[in-house]
Protein backbone atom coordinates (compact mmCIF):
# COMPACT_ATOMS: atom_id res chain seq x y z
CA UNK A 1 0.00 0.00 0.00
CA UNK A 2 2.45 2.34 0.98
CA UNK A 3 4.59 1.64 -2.59
CA UNK A 4 1.11 2.87 -3.93
CA UNK A 5 0.58 5.94 -2.64
CA UNK A 6 4.17 6.49 -3.30
CA UNK A 7 3.92 6.29 -6.84
CA UNK A 8 0.92 8.49 -6.88
CA UNK A 9 2.48 11.26 -5.06
CA UNK A 10 5.34 11.04 -7.16
CA UNK A 11 3.61 10.68 -10.35
CA UNK A 12 1.51 13.66 -9.08
CA UNK A 13 4.66 15.99 -8.78
CA UNK A 14 6.18 14.88 -12.07
CA UNK A 15 2.64 16.16 -14.08
CA UNK A 16 3.06 19.45 -11.46
CA UNK A 17 6.63 20.06 -12.41
CA UNK A 18 5.86 19.16 -16.21
CA UNK A 19 3.25 21.49 -16.43
CA UNK A 20 5.20 24.84 -16.90
CA UNK A 21 6.95 23.20 -19.02
CA UNK A 22 4.67 22.35 -21.65
CA UNK A 23 3.49 25.23 -21.39
CA UNK A 24 6.99 27.07 -22.38
CA UNK A 25 6.86 25.14 -25.90
CA UNK A 26 3.64 26.35 -26.57
CA UNK A 27 4.39 29.59 -26.13
CA UNK A 28 7.53 29.78 -28.19
CA UNK A 29 5.67 28.09 -30.78
CA UNK A 30 2.87 31.17 -30.49
CA UNK A 31 5.82 33.17 -30.45
CA UNK A 32 7.46 31.50 -33.55
CA UNK A 33 3.66 31.76 -35.52
CA UNK A 34 3.45 35.63 -34.34
CA UNK A 35 6.93 36.23 -35.91
CA UNK A 36 6.34 34.50 -39.21
CA UNK A 37 2.63 36.63 -39.07
CA UNK A 38 4.11 39.85 -38.71
CA UNK A 39 6.85 38.80 -41.61
CA UNK A 40 4.16 37.89 -43.92
CA UNK A 41 2.01 41.37 -43.31
CA UNK A 42 5.42 42.84 -43.84
CA UNK A 43 5.97 41.09 -47.09
CA UNK A 44 2.30 41.45 -48.13
CA UNK A 45 2.53 45.68 -47.26
CA UNK A 46 5.79 45.70 -49.45
CA UNK A 47 4.40 43.49 -52.42
CA UNK A 48 1.74 46.22 -51.85
CA UNK A 49 3.70 48.74 -52.46
CA UNK A 50 5.92 47.53 -55.37
CA UNK A 51 2.54 46.97 -57.01
CA UNK A 52 1.49 51.17 -56.59
CA UNK A 53 4.69 51.62 -57.88
CA UNK A 54 5.12 49.67 -61.10
CA UNK A 55 1.68 51.33 -61.60
CA UNK A 56 3.34 54.98 -60.78
CA UNK A 57 6.02 54.00 -63.25
CA UNK A 58 3.98 53.26 -66.19
CA UNK A 59 1.87 56.21 -65.28
CA UNK A 60 5.15 58.31 -65.82
CA UNK A 61 6.39 56.42 -69.12
CA UNK A 62 9.55 54.69 -67.31
CA UNK A 63 7.70 51.20 -68.43
CA UNK A 64 5.98 50.41 -71.51
CA UNK A 65 2.42 48.99 -70.84
CA UNK A 66 3.17 46.06 -71.98
CA UNK A 67 6.48 45.84 -70.03
CA UNK A 68 3.96 47.05 -66.80
CA UNK A 69 1.29 44.59 -67.30
CA UNK A 70 3.64 41.54 -67.57
CA UNK A 71 5.85 42.93 -64.01
CA UNK A 72 2.27 43.82 -62.18
CA UNK A 73 1.01 40.09 -63.26
CA UNK A 74 4.17 38.66 -61.81
CA UNK A 75 3.73 41.22 -58.42
CA UNK A 76 -0.06 40.00 -57.91
CA UNK A 77 0.79 36.35 -58.14
CA UNK A 78 3.02 37.05 -55.32
CA UNK A 79 1.20 39.17 -53.74
CA UNK A 80 -1.47 36.30 -53.85
CA UNK A 81 0.52 34.00 -52.52
CA UNK A 82 1.50 35.62 -49.28
CA UNK A 83 -1.93 36.37 -49.01
CA UNK A 84 -2.99 32.93 -49.03
CA UNK A 85 0.04 32.37 -46.55
CA UNK A 86 -1.66 34.98 -44.17
CA UNK A 87 -4.90 33.21 -44.61
CA UNK A 88 -4.08 29.77 -43.47
CA UNK A 89 -2.82 31.25 -40.34
CA UNK A 90 -6.71 32.79 -39.67
CA UNK A 91 -8.18 29.22 -40.48
CA UNK A 92 -5.32 27.58 -38.81
CA UNK A 93 -6.62 29.65 -35.51
CA UNK A 94 -10.04 29.64 -35.66
CA UNK A 95 -10.68 33.49 -36.61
Amino acid sequence: MDVVIVIVVAALAAVIVAGPLRAGRAGAVDAAEAAERAELEAAKESKLREIRDAELDCLLGKLSEEDWRAHDMSLREEAITILRKLDSFDSDSGE
